[in-house]
C-alpha cells in the first residue's frame, strides 16, 4: 500500500452557467502522505472550497484522477462517495454546523448513526472517548446555544473524530474565535496529528499556517508554490506566553 492518503492528478474542474465555462480547477496536481498536517491558502476565488469539496468527496472533477486511501473516487456513484465521507473523512468547518436542539452527545453521535459502524450500546463509549479528548467531559448534555464559541468547534471536532476517519479536513476553523481561542483549536489539531491523524487546514492567516508542517498556496486554480515548515509554531508553547492562561485553558483538552 502506498503512504500516500491522497494523490491527486491533472485535475480539472470546470463549472457550466449557459454559454461560459467556469474552470475552478486547472489540472491541479496534489500529494498529501499520511500522518501530515497540511495547511491550504489562497485568495478568495483561488480555488479553495472546489478542492476542499474534491478532497472530501463532496463533488467530483470534470476530468482527472483522485485516489484516496489507495481508491479512485473520481468517477464514484453519490452513494459510495457519500459511504467514503462517513467513514474516511471527518470534517470541522467555520460555522460549527451543530444542531440546535440536540446536546452534544446528540450531535456527536451522528455520524455514527448514519454509518451504521456501531451498536447502540458502543455509541457511548465512542462519544465518551472524543467529548474527553477535547475536554469536555462536563459539558455532554448542554446544548450549542449554552456553549461558547470555541467549545462549539471542540464539539465539531470530536463529531469529525468519533468514525476515525483517515482525514480531518479543517475549513476556516479558527475563523469564527478571538486569538487565544484559536490557538487552543489549533493545538488540539497539533495534538491529533502527533496522535497520527491526516489533517489538511484551509485558513487564510500565514499566522495560523504556520502551526503546519506544509504550506500549498493556490491561485486561479493551481498549485503556485509550496512550502515546508522546518519549525512549526507550538501552539502549547504559545498559549503560555499568553495573559489568562490558567482561565482560558481550563476543558480546553489540548494537554491530554
Amino acid at each position: 500500500m502506498s503512504d500516500k492518503i491522497i494523490d491527486m492528478k491533472k485535475i480539472l474542474k470546470i463549472y457550466k452557467i449557459g454559454d461560459f465555462k467556469l474552470f475552478a480547477l486547472r489540472g491541479l496536481e496534489l500529494e498529501i502522505r499520511k500522518g501530515e498536517f497540511v495547511s491550504i491558502m489562497g485568495p478568495s476565488g483561488s480555488g479553495k472550497s472546489t478542492l476542499m469539496n474534491i478532497i472530501g468527496c463532496l463533488d467530483t472533477p470534470t476530468s482527472g484522477s483522485y485516489v484516496i486511501e489507495d481508491e479512485d473516487v473520481s468517477k464514484l456513484k453519490d452513494d459510495r462517495l457519500a459511504e467514503i465521507r462517513n467513514k474516511k473523512i471527518g470534517f470541522v468547518f467555520q460555522t460549527f454546523n451543530l444542531l440546535p436542539r440536540s446536546n452534544i452527545t446528540g450531535n456527536i453521535e451522528l455520524p455514527l448513526i448514519y454509518s451504521k459502524s456501531a451498536p447502540i450500546r458502543i455509541r457511548r463509549t465512542l462519544i465518551d472517548k472524543v467529548v474527553d479528548s477535547v475536554g469536555l467531559t462536563d459539558w455532554k448534555k448542554h446544548r450549542p446555544s449554552e456553549l461558547s464559541g470555541g467549545q462549539r468547534q471542540r464539539v465539531a471536532i470530536a463529531r469529525a473524530l468519533v468514525n476515525n476517519p483517515s482525514l480531518i479536513l479543517a475549513d476556516e476553523p479558527t475563523g469564527n474565535l478571538d486569538s487565544r481561542t484559536g490557538e487552543e483549536i489549533i493545538a488540539i489539531f497539533q495534538k491529533l496529528n502527533r496522535e497520527g491523524k491526516t489533517i489538511i487546514l484551509v485558513t487564510h492567516e500565514l499566522e495560523i499556517a504556520m502551526h503546519t508542517s506544509r504550506i500549498i498556496y493556490l491561485k486561479d486554480g493551481i498549485i503556485t508554490n509550496e512550502e515546508i515548515v522546518d519549525s512549526p509554531v507550538d501552539a502549547i508553547a504559545k498559549l503560555n506566553k499568553m495573559p489568562g492562561l490558567e482561565d482560558k485553558m481550563n476543558n480546553s483538552g489540548v494537554n491530554k
